[in-house]
């Protein structure tokens, strides 16, 4: 993290664990209002990909499991990135930033991303850096964000994916769970500007906040535990418009399109309520209660505890298992609960 942002979230009231910003004094109501109210929150623990140069879109139109093409400085996309059987790496967001496209996701993946694509680049003018610092980023949240971003910029995206450029900062509307959420880019001075603004109605929160509503909204992570474990469908990324079905080659895309085409989804992505006091870890597995202890019925892809005391978790399940009762860890372990996510899943009844 940036030492002058770091200064400022310090002085907004920010704890830190070395470089690591853990919350702002109180996460238990921090979640809580994350959930009901509007917050603010630094993204600077998101990692952040950098690609430009003359043949950047091309290059990455090979790669990614979305349409590149779409992404312009008012479009942005989800996109994943998967080996030859059509596992993800990753998933992403992508944006456009004057020549240069911005890939922010988990920081686990970044640099065997990184390392993948260049791989490829061979004589393409193709440029790939890591770009964490090169860009003030934080998210909004709650029922008065749209009136907040009217009231601080003169505007706001209406659309899911929707980009502007607003006084010098760059606005995404992202998927969200029943309160509007924006996230921001821009140099420190417009985003010191921005928060300060939004903070007078907006309380700060920890990443754990921003993470728990990318779990309401149904927007899935990959980390080093569940690498190369999913199919871009098994975690919904054609309920949330991150796939095209259209586009050319890219490695792994004829078993995305088997899939879609050919294939019957046996398995994806659903949102759990999970009692117990253990938070379950990504990968860890899920199972039916009382079935076999070595074929668990799906695994977790993410989760963080719930102001209701649960831990809420996104886990990608046998489709024939839900509908039953479900246990987290262990056939006889913790009950799990299968929750209704905000989206539609094409094809499903």
């Amino acid at each position: 993290m940036r030492d002058d942002w770091k200064r400022h979230l310090i002085d907004a009231g920010a704890e830190f664990e070395g470089d690591h910003l853990r919350d702002f004094g109180n996460a238990e109501r921090e979640r809580r209002v994350a959930v009901n109210g509007d917050v603010v929150c630094d993204l600077s623990h998101r990692g952040l990909l950098e690609v430009r140069g003359k043949d950047a879109q091309s290059f990455l139109q090979g790669q990614f499991g979305n349409d590149i093409r779409e992404v312009t400085e008012t479009r942005s996309q989800l996109s994943s990135y998967s080996n030859a059987k059509g596992r993800a790496y990753a998933v992403f967001r992508v944006i456009r930033d004057r020549d240069a496209y911005l890939l922010e996701m988990n920081p686990e993946p970044l640099e065997t991303v990184r390392k993948r694509l260049v791989m490829f680049v061979l004589r393409a003018d193709v440029v790939i850096e890591n770009a964490e610092d090169s860009r003030i980023r934080f998210g909004l949240s709650g029922p008065t964000a749209e009136k907040q971003l009217t009231d601080a910029l003169g505007g706001f995206p209406r659309e899911v994916n929707e980009v502007l450029r607003l006084k010098g900062v760059s606005v995404v509307r992202v998927p969200q769970m029943v309160h509007p959420r924006f996230e921001f880019a821009g140099e420190i001075d417009a985003c010191r500007t921005l928060w300060n603004d939004l903070n007078v109605h907006s309380a700060p929160v920890g990443p754990e906040g921003w993470r728990l509503l990318d779990i309401l909204a149904g927007v899935p992570a990959i980390y080093p535990e569940t690498g190369e474990s999913f199919v871009p469908q098994m975690v919904n990324l054609h309920a949330l418009h991150g796939i095209s079905f259209k586009k050319g080659c890219y490695p792994g895309q004829e078993v995305v399109a088997r899939m879609h085409y050919l294939g019957k989804l046996k398995r994806r992505m659903f949102r759990l309520a999970i009692e117990g006091q253990e938070r379950p870890s990504p990968g860890s597995p899920v199972f039916r209660s009382g079935g076999d202890a070595g074929q668990p019925d799906g695994e977790i892809v993410d989760a963080v505890l719930h102001p209701d005391g649960l831990y809420a978790a996104l886990a990608v399940l046998q489709i024939a298992a839900v509908g039953e009762p479900l246990r987290w860890g262990s056939p006889d372990g913790s009950a799990a609960h299968v929750i209704p996510l905000p989206y539609t899943i094409p094809g499903s009844a």
